[in-house]
């Protein structure tokens, strides 16, 4: 179901685009190469403002298409996974084909390569991008790239402005979305770091890390359970939350078996029976996808995360009822920022 604001902003920019189009084609009021809709006046980058946040009070908006490209709305959660789903609902209500006049939407910031050569002015300091150069150490456990980011000027600026440098920069040479899913810890630095190289390249490290997990797999641990029996864990990896924008719902299926070993662990047939349940799961596509599974103490529990507008979590409740071996529970809670996978990555 799509927010009343997301309706309500598409109603408006339907009577509002021409005027901004106008707007844009005018020139700005005032000059100010940081402002998010630059050459936009200033009544139009009000009302834009006030309508994006009525959406949400932590987006943020920005126009692109300078010169010879097709203008584009970007509305983006900065980075906040809480905020992916609500920004995808947003760009998949927007109006396409003729109904666009010309522009794209996008529900996160795109890579800009181009942007890398120009310079970023951020208050009263102007940053040429041209020298900015970044260290990169691959993790190849985490699937990450940790990164860390040096320009000169850094020796003079706040802490606040090397962010803001290092983030656009991060944003321009991949797109938020992959920022988020490869790129780990970042790091300032006000010294070149040995074999550093500049921001054009990192595109092609990552494609390098992210490679060998085009599929994913499934990590496996042991444990105990809170009654001291053994505990067997899987967990789906890598799991990015950009490739699900809208399952936004933590749904747990808790699945008993029957027949188990005297530690408490399945055996056949009931190891058959809860690998065929999870065929199943697998069959529901991008309405929801299967993150973690916990078993022990007779039981097992598929963790999943899904699009709580699809219906599919009235099929999970029908597989659930239709389970054998004991009564079988699903409960699902609001969790768009994806938080309760946080104890199960690597």
């Amino acid at each position: 179901m799509t927010p009343p604001a997301i309706s309500e902003f598409w109603a408006w920019w339907a009577q509002a685009r021409p005027t901004i189009e106008a707007s844009l084609a005018a020139g700005p009021d005032q000059p100010e190469p940081e402002t998010p809709g630059e050459g936009l006046s200033a009544e139009a980058i009000e009302e834009l403002s006030r309508r994006v946040h009525k959406i949400h009070p932590g987006l943020q908006w920005e126009i692109g298409g300078a010169e010879d490209r097709a203008p584009s709305l970007t509305v983006t959660g900065g980075g906040d996974p809480e905020l992916r789903g609500l920004t995808e609902r947003w760009a998949r209500s927007a109006p396409s084909g003729s109904a666009a006049g010309g522009w794209s939407f996008h529900p996160a910031r795109q890579p800009d390569p181009e942007m890398l050569t120009q310079n970023l002015v951020l208050g009263d300091h102007e940053f040429d991008l041209e020298y900015v150069r970044l260290g990169m150490r691959a993790d190849t456990d985490r699937a990450r790239v940790h990164v860390t980011v040096y320009h000169p000027d850094f020796l003079f600026v706040s802490e606040e402005q090397r962010l803001q440098v290092a983030l656009n920069v991060l944003n321009w040479a991949l797109g938020e979305d992959d920022v988020a899913r490869w790129i780990g810890e970042v790091a300032i630095a006000t010294e070149a770091p040995i074999d550093a190289l500049p921001p054009s390249m990192l595109s092609a490290v990552v494609e390098q890390v992210a490679e060998p997990f085009a599929e994913p797999v499934w990590l496996t641990g042991e444990g105990r359970t809170p009654r001291g029996h053994p505990a067997r864990l899987g967990a789906r990896f890598p799991l990015h939350r950009q490739d699900y924008p809208l399952c936004d719902l933590h749904v747990a299926v808790t699945v008993p078996y029957a027949h188990s070993n005297p530690d408490r662990l399945p055996v056949e047939p009931s190891a058959s029976a809860l690998r065929d349940f999870e065929k199943k799961l697998a069959r529901l596509g991008d309405r929801a996808v299967l993150a973690v599974r916990e078993t022990g103490d007779g039981l097992r529990v598929f963790h999943l995360y899904a699009d709580p507008d699809s219906g599919v979590v009235s099929e999970l409740d029908q597989l659930a009822a239709g389970w054998p071996e004991g009564k079988a529970k699903v409960a699902s809670t609001s969790d768009p920022g994806w938080r309760a996978l946080t104890p199960y990555q690597p």
